[in-house]
Formats: C-alpha cells, sequence, structure tokens
C-alpha cells in the first residue's frame, strides 16, 4: 500500500501492462507500414485512384466511428473480455488483408480492422486505469502505453522497408496475427476484469446516432481538406454535425447513456481533452508538412523520409519515459505549460526556415517539438481518465482518442488549407516559362503535383520546376507554423491558468473550500 492508501502495482501488473502494449504498438504500426505499401498493394490488386484513398481512410474512419461506442461497451461487457474479442477480431481482418485478391476485399478487410481496432485503445487505457491505482504508478504506465504510439512510427518505417524489399505487400498485415496471438494466450493470465456492475443495457439508437455523426464529420473534413470546397462533402459534414446534435441531446435524457455527457462540465475533464486535441491538431499538421517537405520538394523515398523523422520520435519515446517522474516534483499543469512553450519555441522557429538549409533545421526542431509535446499527451492523457470513476474509464480513454482523431483531421483542414492557399499564392507567378502546360500546372496546385511533373522532365528542367516550387512551400510552412504557434500558446496559457492548483502527482489534493467549484469536486460525483 502506498502513503495515499492506493495499493501498488505488482510484477503480474507490470507484465500485464507488456501485453497491453502489443496491440497499442501494433495499431500505430498499422498506419505507418500501410503507407510504405500502399504502392505495392495498388500495382498487383490494380486498385485507381479513388479506392486507394478508400484503403488509406476507411480505416481511421471505423475507428473514430466506434471508438465511443466500443469505450462504453468495454464498461457495460468487462474491458478484458473487449480486448481479447477485438484482439481476436483484428488478427483475422489482418489474414483478410494480407491474403486480400481485390480492392474490395482489402477495403472491405481495413473495414472489419477498423472497427476492432476501435475497441482495443479504450479497452487497454482502462485496464490501466484498472491495473495502476497509485497515482504514480498510473501516470508511469500512461506515459509507457502512450510511447508505444512514437515506437510504432520508428518501427513501422524500417520494419516495412525491410519487409518490402524480401516479401511481398501481404505480410506487413502478418505482422497482426502472432501480436494477437501473444495478446491472446498471456492475456487473460495477467490482466484483471472489470466492468460496471450498474451499467444498463447498450441504447442502440444512439450507436447509429454516435456513427452517423462521427463518421461523415471527418470525411467531410478529409475530403474538403484534400480537394477543396465541393457540395457533396460540405453536405455529408452538415448532416454529420446535426445528427451529433441529436446524439448529444438523446444521452442527456438517458438514464444509461452511451456517452456521459456530464462529464465535459467537469474542468479538469474538458480542459485536458482540449488540450490534446490542440497538440495533436498542430502535431499532424506539422508531419504532414514535413513529409511533404522531404519527400515532395527535397525528393526524398518513402523510407528516407521516415528516417528524417527517427529523432523526433526517438526524442518523444525519451520524453514519455521522463515526464512522470517530472511530475512527481512539479505540479503537471507546470509541466505541460513548459512543453507547450518549447513547442511554441520551435514553431517560432521553422517561421525563420529558407529553402536551402531547411532539411536539417526541420530535423532538429521536429526533435524538441517531439520532446516538449510529449508530456502534453502523457499527462493529459492521464488527467483526462484519472479524473472520471473507475466505471467510466473505458468511456475517457475512447475520448482521448477521439480528440487526437478529430485534432488531426481538423489540423489538416485548417492549418493544411491555409498553408496550401499562401504556396498557391506565391507560386502563381513564379512558375518558370517555357514549361509544359501540364507541369506548369500542376505545380501551381499543390507541391505533390510538382513533385510527381518533375518526375517525367530532364533533370536540368526539373530542378528550374522544384526551385519556386520549395520556395513557395516554405512560405506556407511559415504560415502554418505562426499560425500554430499562437494557438498552441493560447491553449497554454488557458491550461496553466486552469489547471495549476493540480498537486504534483502523487500528493494529496487540498479539499474544496466551497461547493461551487466544480473543478474540485470528487471524480465520484460524475457518477450520480
Amino acid at each position: 500500500m502506498t502513503a495515499g492508501g492506493a495499493p501498488k502495482a505488482g510484477r503480474k501488473e507490470w507484465i500485464g501492462l507488456g501485453v497491453l502494449a502489443l496491440p497499442t504498438l501494433l495499431v500505430a504500426l498499422d498506419v505507418f507500414v500501410l503507407l510504405l505499401a500502399l504502392p505495392h498493394l495498388s500495382a498487383d490488386l490494380g486498385a485507381d485512384s479513388n479506392q486507394q484513398l478508400w484503403i488509406m481512410d476507411i480505416y481511421g474512419f471505423m475507428v473514430a466511428g466506434f471508438l465511443v461506442t466500443m469505450g462504453t461497451l468495454g464498461d457495460r461487457i468487462g474491458r478484458r473480455k473487449l480486448l481479447m474479442i477485438g484482439s481476436a477480431a483484428f488478427g483475422a481482418a489482418s489474414l483478410m488483408a494480407a491474403f486480400a485478391t481485390s480492392p474490395g476485399m482489402l477495403i472491405t478487410a481495413r473495414v472489419l480492422l477498423g472497427i476492432a481496432g476501435a475497441s482495443l485503445t479504450p479497452s487497454t487505457l482502462a485496464l490501466i486505469t484498472t491495473m495502476f491505482q497509485d497515482a504514480k504508478e498510473r501516470t508511469v504506465a500512461i506515459s509507457l502505453w502512450a510511447s508505444c504510439f512514437t515506437l510504432g512510427a520508428i518501427i513501422g518505417p524500417l520494419l516495412g522497408g525491410v519487409m518490402l524489399e524480401y516479401f511481398w505487400w501481404g505480410s506487413l498485415f502478418l505482422i497482426g496475427a502472432p501480436v494477437m496471438a501473444v495478446t491472446l494466450l498471456v492475456g487473460p493470465r495477467v490482466l484483471p476484469e472489470f466492468k460496471n456492475p450498474e451499467a444498463g443495457r447498450i441504447d442502440l439508437p444512439s450507436v447509429l446516432l454516435s456513427l452517423g455523426g462521427t463518421v461523415p464529420v471527418i470525411y467531410g473534413i478529409k475530403v474538403l481538406a484534400r480537394e477543396g470546397w465541393q457540395t457533396t462533402p460540405a453536405v455529408v459534414l452538415a448532416v454529420g454535425l446535426v445528427v451529433g446534435v441529436l446524439f448529444v441531446q438523446r444521452q442527456r435524457r438517458l438514464s444509461s447513456p452511451l456517452l456521459d455527457v456530464r462529464l465535459f462540465a467537469h474542468v479538469r475533464f474538458t480542459a485536458a481533452l482540449l488540450s490534446l486535441l490542440a497538440y495533436s491538431l498542430i502535431g499532424g499538421t506539422v508531419m504532414l508538412f514535413m513529409t511533404q517537405y522531404f519527400q515532395a520538394a527535397q525528393r526524398m523515398s518513402p523510407f528516407e523520409a521516415g528516417l528524417g523523422m527517427l529523432p523526433g520520435m526517438a526524442a518523444a519515446t525519451v520524453s514519455f519515459a521522463v515526464c512522470p517522474i517530472i511530475a512527481r516534483r512539479i505540479r503537471p499543469a507546470y509541466v505541460i505549460g513548459a512543453g507547450i512553450a518549447g513547442v511554441t519555441a520551435v514553431l517560432l522557429t521553422f517561421t525563420q526556415l529558407d529553402a536551402e538549409s531547411g532539411t536539417p533545421v526541420l530535423i532538429a526542431g521536429f526533435a524538441v517539438f517531439s520532446f516538449c509535446g510529449a508530456p502534453i499527451v502523457a499527462l493529459g492523457t492521464n488527467l483526462v481518465v484519472g479524473t472520471v470513476p473507475a466505471e467510466k474509464a473505458g468511456s475517457a480513454g475512447a475520448l482521448s482518442q477521439m480528440s487526437n482523431e478529430f485534432g488531426a483531421a481538423l489540423g489538416v483542414a485548417t492549418l493544411g488549407t491555409l498553408g496550401l492557399a499562401v504556396y498557391r499564392d506565391d507560386i502563381a507567378g513564379t512558375v518558370p516559362a517555357g514549361l509544359p502546360q501540364g507541369a506548369a500546372d500542376a505545380a501551381r496546385d499543390s507541391v505533390s503535383g510538382a513533385a510527381a511533373a518533375a518526375d517525367g522532365l530532364t533533370p536540368g528542367v526539373a530542378d528550374a520546376l522544384l526551385e519556386p516550387v520549395r520556395v513557395a512551400f516554405t512560405g506556407g510552412l511559415h504560415t502554418v507554423a505562426a499560425v500554430s504557434a499562437v494557438l498552441i500558446a493560447v491553449v497554454g496559457v488557458f491550461f496553466v491558468a486552469l489547471m495549476r492548483h493540480i498537486p504534483p502527482v502523487g500528493q494529496e489534493e487540498p479539499q474544496p473550500k466551497t461547493d461551487t467549484e466544480t473543478d474540485t469536486e470528487p471524480a465520484q460525483t460524475l457518477a450520480a
């Protein structure tokens, strides 16, 4: 027992954490290896451009659409039980994807992978809160769990490149089968079961409303960001927002809702979620611009671009291990605030990049960015799941992951679109004369179009085309970095102001002075 009365975790719990890390790592790997495999599987299966987009996007749509449902389902039927079901389904869908014989079959497998994947993150995160009841140990466990996402980003490009060198593209999906087999064999022996004994039945209309609100919104945002203004995705987005409002209204009326919207009345819970949303919005956009700069402007291969991201991922992994220790002595709000200050400084540095010397500065800056951003993810996630009562931890874990999904989509849609607009404005009058009309038009449209057009030109002409492209793209990066710096700085100020009263991890929180201080109410009141 600790001084606060919470039991200390034993060897079984730490082994269990290792088991929970496996599916988390696999979900991260899945995203990065598919980026490498897409050209190979498209050629083998004869997938057209539209089918390629669905192969890439449908997984994320399904994850986002089912996160809330799966988080609540785990709270009701048992988190270990849901994890075992999801792991078995993920392994089976991975085999289906590996041996797909047509684009339609692969898209179907990706749908199943997304639904199964939606059960993994909230289940693993909720089980961590059950296994690690001591605040210090829980913070360390959540940090190690979160580091699996960056480890997946490190291992994914390297493992994918090696496997594609010696095996066919389907071998990348086979990685999931043995990982899930280990989870299924060892998990029941070391993972505890937990479910809410007072939970009611799952409300099917709420499940449909959740799916009907989330998927159209994510779809609309992604298509509008990728292809510009179009009526159909705008209408789909609007319909999703309306359905989302209906979902919230229904949850308020139900005695046993799919999602307890009263959680958002707790300032600590909402502020932590918003910080996760803001960081994923900016972090996802920074990664998008970096990969575009490496591959399109600097003409690196996907593997080389992945190597350029490795220092950042390694720095994040180190930070995930260090920040829980620091948070035992310094208030979490100040640790996160310092991280946000570091992220802001890096973004301001990015506003001074030039087109020629940008690569080393981007790589070094991204490493600092990732190191400073890790406390936001680790400690922010800990605040989200640590604020709610134990029986709602699955829902809290789902909302934590949902903030990342929406943040990344919103970042591409808003900041990504802003950067593209600046690029198009800058490139419009600087495309060299004498280029083929198709190449000139492609360069004016996007940096990716310019890179594709340059592949069909002679080296000298290609260099002449890409020089103004680099300058224009760097101008877009300057604007995105400046706006991002202001946004994350504002979030940081508000976060520290709202959360500075929370003591260092493991220390007792002072009792509220009045009954009206919502933020300091015991978490148990949320279960009422």
